[in-house]
């Protein structure tokens, strides 16, 4: 299946799937009548939400260039990382907000076993899911997808932390330590969601490639440079899937246009090959636009 297809199709099914696992966490905590897994409930409402939104923003990012957005709708998958970031804490606060209340005023629980049985289900369908999505989303290089995943994987975290703690309350008495595991989970959370906010909003300030990449682009770049004398100034952008690279290109002052532009073709399709959806972008200048003394080394970057 290509690329697009399958985050597309994963995308939709992520809604489905979040119905599910809200459904079965409901269902919990009406059976307990616990505020961690109420809280857990929660977060699986902003599962849901989450999910739309990343399934709109990866449709939206495939769209092909147009007159309005010539290079592409690649960031909008960073918008919505950053609303799936804004929600977690959302969730988070949520959660504590809950989690206060049943300090103040302990309750016990109706229905433990059963109920954990049930979200515990849950967590497991959510644990392969997220799994699923941070892989592909890494592969395919879908800011949506990883960041989706991830918050699934933040609902997997409480669902692990509310069942330890209700275990806990059960076989001890103590039912203050279910609103107490839900504080700390929460906090965990807000963390989580700060990284998925941070991660994303590099995106939209057009963070370069990482180093190891960096180094990987001007080894291709090099190993096709034949004819030419020298590249610098090399520049590049991350924008969701697609990797945006310039430089400039020195060739000798008297070479023909065309001779010029198969090194250019020969350079970008040597990229292309290596690196999906990359956009190349090559400023051929003479050689008295060099920054390297003459005969420096063979096609050396300034």
């Amino acid at each position: 299946m290509p690329s697009k297809q399958r985050v597309t199709s994963l995308a939709f099914w992520s809604i489905v799937v979040a119905f599910g696992v809200l459904g079965l966490k409901t269902l919990a905590w009406r059976m307990t009548g616990s505020v961690a897994l109420y809280s857990d409930a929660l977060e699986s409402i902003v599962n849901v939400i989450a999910s739309f939104a990343a399934f709109w923003a990866i449709k939206v990012s495939q769209k092909p260039a147009d007159s309005d957005h010539q290079h592409g709708h690649h960031k909008a998958e960073y918008f919505s990382a950053v609303l799936e970031g804004v929600l977690i804490v959302v969730a988070a606060l949520m959660i504590v907000a809950a989690a206060w209340d049943a300090l103040l005023d302990p309750k016990p629980l109706q229905q433990p076993w059963e109920g954990l049985a049930v979200n515990g289900f849950a967590a497991l369908i959510n644990a392969g899911w997220a799994w699923m999505l941070i892989r592909v989303g890494r592969q395919d290089r879908s800011p949506a997808l990883v960041a989706d995943g991830q918050h699934i994987m933040t609902d997997v975290v409480t669902s692990l932390g509310v069942i330890a703690g209700l275990v806990g309350a059960v076989l001890t008495g103590y039912g203050i330590l279910d609103p107490l595991l839900a504080i700390l989970v929460a906090l965990n959370i807000l963390y989580q969601g700060w990284q998925v906010i941070s991660g994303s909003l590099s995106g939209l300030m057009d963070k370069a490639v990482p180093l190891e990449d960096n180094m990987h682009i001007r080894a291709i770049i090099s190993a096709n440079s034949r004819g030419a004398m020298e590249v610098h100034d090399l520049k590049t952008r991350t924008a969701g899937r697609a990797t945006f690279i310039e430089f400039h290109l020195i060739v000798d002052g008297d070479m023909p246009v065309r001779e010029s532009h198969v090194i250019c073709d020969r350079i970008e399709d040597a990229l292309k090959a290596e690196i999906p959806s990359v956009r190349v972008l090559i400023h051929v200048e003479p050689d008295d636009e060099a920054k390297l003394p003459p005969g420096t080394s063979a096609v050396p970057f300034a």
